[in-house]
């Protein structure tokens, strides 16, 4: 059963700064460069009713692959080094087909 893991967030950067499209780029270099990761995308928020601007998204084709990706070293460093730092707010959000 695949799995798709899901993050909407806020940067501490302003929207449309060099620091938001850079954080943005190294994040799909790092995070599709992690065997198992399918379908990564980056979507930017356009509706007033939220402040959470950005969405990752992306496929894994079980819980070993989403397991895998979460333990690997460089989802834990980017996590730590960018993550951590850069985002003011997320919710996570992890989905099967029902």
């Amino acid at each position: 059963m695949s799995i798709q893991h899901t993050v909407v967030f806020r940067l501490a950067h302003a929207p449309g700064s060099s620091e938001e499209a850079e954080f943005l780029a190294d994040a799909r270099a790092a995070l599709t460069s992690i065997p198992g990761v399918e379908d990564f995308r980056i979507n930017r928020q356009v509706s007033p009713k939220s402040d959470l601007a950005h969405q990752f998204t992306m496929l894994f084709a079980d819980d070993a692959a989403y397991q895998a990706y979460n333990d690997h070293p460089t989802h834990v460093s980017f996590v730590a080094e960018r993550w951590v730092p850069e985002v003011a707010e997320f919710q996570e959000y992890d989905f099967v087909e029902a």
